[in-house]
This record gives structure tokens, sequence and C-alpha cells, in this order.
């Protein structure tokens, strides 16, 4: 497995847990806090600290290493040091299953461009063709259009809504799952 990924725009990186990529993804999170927290789970008070995020960070990698979980960091290839967004696979599972979820998010200064379903077509490529899986799984709030949209352009299919599936700031909230297909 590398740790660095290229498309036509972008660059994905796995990040190695490091004081300068702590900062980095810190200051991704900084830069788009308000937008964030609405659709994810109740923060940790010491989440924006870089401690806290290069122990996320350590964890990710060692997932990565056993391929159990992928998150890679995007960039821009022409501003190689910003991180502009983030693609999860995540509980990659194999035997009867060979499924993941996927999540992803980007900088309120770089959505609108594209570059989220760049990312997601390389991610679900990864996927299907070097990991084999058979399935990926996403959920979404009912609310969350741009996600929705960006789902429905990369092909997934509407399953269903599961009734408080997810806590999100302390509130168990329904969400819309999506699946695709290999």
């Amino acid at each position: 497995m590398k740790l660095t990924y290229e498309t036509d725009r972008l660059l994905l990186k796995i990040l190695r847990p490091t004081p300068e990529n702590a900062v980095a993804v810190l200051d991704f999170y900084n830069r788009n806090q308000l937008l964030f927290e609405r659709y994810e789970a109740k923060r940790p008070e010491n989440f924006y600290t870089a401690e806290y995020q290069n122990a996320v960070l350590s964890c990710e990698y060692n997932l990565a290493l056993r391929l159990q979980s992928l998150r890679f960091w995007i960039y821009e290839k022409d501003q190689p040091d910003i991180i502009i967004g983030t693609v999860c696979f995540y509980n990659i599972t194999h035997s009867i299953y060979d499924c993941c979820k996927t999540g992803y998010k980007f900088d309120q200064n770089y959505q609108g461009r594209g570059y989220a379903k760049e990312a997601m077509q390389f991610g679900i490529a990864m996927m299907f063709e070097q990991l084999h899986l058979h399935r990926i799984e996403a959920y979404v709030m009912k609310d969350n259009a741009p996600s929705i949209h960006l789902l429905m352009a990369l092909n997934f299919e509407y399953e269903g809504t599961c009734r408080k599936v997810i806590r999100i700031c302390d509130t168990w909230e329904d969400h819309m799952l999506f699946s695709l297909l290999k």
C-alpha cells in the first residue's frame, strides 16, 4: 500500500502521525468547525489540540496498515501543504460481507469544485478493485443536500431511512442509507 496517490487535480495521502501532520489536520478542523460540527458526534474537550489529532492519526495509520480503515487527506496538487478535505472508507469487512462504510468532508472554501467527487471516485475504485469489496454504504442526514447530491452523482442508491441510528451533538438522528454495489 502506498501512502500518497494522485488523481488529475488532487493528492490523496494517508498521513503518518507526526507533529506537522497533526497541526495540518487541526488547522483543517479549526477552519471548518461550524460546518462540520452540525453533522458529527459531539467533540471531546481536547479535540481541537495537536496532541489529540496526532493520537487519532496514529490510530488511523495503524488501521490503514491492517486495511481495516483508510482515511485519505486531500490536497490540491498546486497547494500540497494545505488539507482541503478527507474521504474515509471504514469498517472494512471481508468474508461473507466484503463491504465498508464511507464518509467525507471538505473545506467550505473548496466545495462545489468537484473535488469530493474526484476523491471519492478514486477511493471507490480502490475499494472495489484492490480490496475486492462488494458493497460501500454511506449514511447521510436528510438535510445534507450537497452530500446526497454527491452520492447520487456517484451512482449510490437510496435504500431507506435508518431511524435514530447515529448520535449527532448528543441527539440520536435519523440518517438516509445509500449503497453502491460493485
